[in-house]
């Protein structure tokens, strides 16, 4: 009780449900996994990935939990991470959570120790100022089953993420979750305003075998089921032609898919490639979503 009096008192304004997507011009964030090589090298820490956001002229940031996966209740580093983002002029926007168990789990046991997991990441999400974090669903089951566990898990965590002035947003990220109709339709099941989608351009493999897919769901089909829910979206990217386009997704398809929705949030950049450098791929991806854009 103390700790949530504390965040009661200490949290930052932030937007939720609708607010998250309210009308105006779409903006362009960046996601941390983005520079996932040198974050977990050392070459760079997590207050310096919001100065080179900034630098590279993004309105937001899109954080992940892996690379602070102790210090949710840290109150000290929360702060630094507000102080530079506030002296650079960049909004904090999500936080993505991975590694806090399955919240589509066929044990209720389990499934509640993962909501649990995940209250520190929605309470530090609300004392950043984000309006989200991004949750997956893994579990096992048929199809039917793991819908039925997915809506039980997303409206617990809801629930409490609601008090907190925080969205609980699903990504597609494999097995059913890659299926956009599946993910749609548990969204659609769940019935909370602060319960969505983060769609991804890429991630709609829902089998693999040996590391490579075996079978995936149609990805502009997928973003489209997906985008009536969407608080965010993901413009994945690993590879790019002499002419600047992605080689494995069709940008101006996605970005038209984006804007006939009606949406009017925060594009991430996530650049995924290995073949430039991570500041060339994540400029590359920005400069095709700009052009689409206009």
């Amino acid at each position: 009780m103390l700790l949530l009096t504390v965040f009661a008192f200490a949290c930052k304004s932030n937007t939720t449900g609708q607010e998250a997507v309210e009308e105006g011009p779409i903006k362009i964030s960046l996601a941390q996994w983005s520079f996932n090589k040198e974050i977990k090298s050392g070459e760079m820490n997590n207050q310096e990935f919001i100065r080179k956001a900034a630098e590279m002229g993004f309105g937001g940031v899109e954080y992940v939990n892996q690379f602070f996966k102790d210090k949710a209740d840290d109150f000290i580093f929360l702060d630094s991470l507000d102080a530079v983002a506030e002296e650079v002029g960049v909004e904090q926007l999500l936080i993505m959570i991975d590694g806090e168990g399955s919240l589509a789990d066929p044990d209720q046991l389990v499934r509640a120790d993962a909501v649990e997991n995940h209250k520190k990441w929605v309470r530090a999400a609300s004392y950043l100022g984000c309006h989200s974090i991004r949750v997956n669903l893994n579990g096992s089951g048929t199809k039917e089953e793991m819908r039925d566990y997915a809506v039980e898990g997303l409206i617990d965590i809801g629930e409490y993420a609601a008090e907190q002035g925080v969205n609980i947003i699903v990504e597609n990220h494999g097995g059913y979750s890659s299926n956009g109709a599946w993910l749609a339709d548990v969204i659609y099941r769940v019935k909370m305003e602060n319960v969505g989608t983060l769609p991804d351009f890429g991630n709609f493999c829902e089998e693999r075998e040996s590391g490579k897919c075996t079978k995936e769901y149609d990805k502009y089909q997928g973003v489209k089921e997906l985008l009536p829910y969407a608080k965010a979206v993901s413009a994945k990217s690993h590879d790019f032609d002499e002419n600047g386009n992605e080689t494995t997704i069709d940008f101006e398809r996605m970005i038209s898919l984006v804007k006939d929705a009606g949406f009017h949030g925060y594009i991430g950049v996530e650049y995924e490639g290995n073949d430039i450098s991570a500041e060339e791929g994540i400029k590359l991806t920005k400069q095709l979503i700009e052009k689409h854009l206009n």
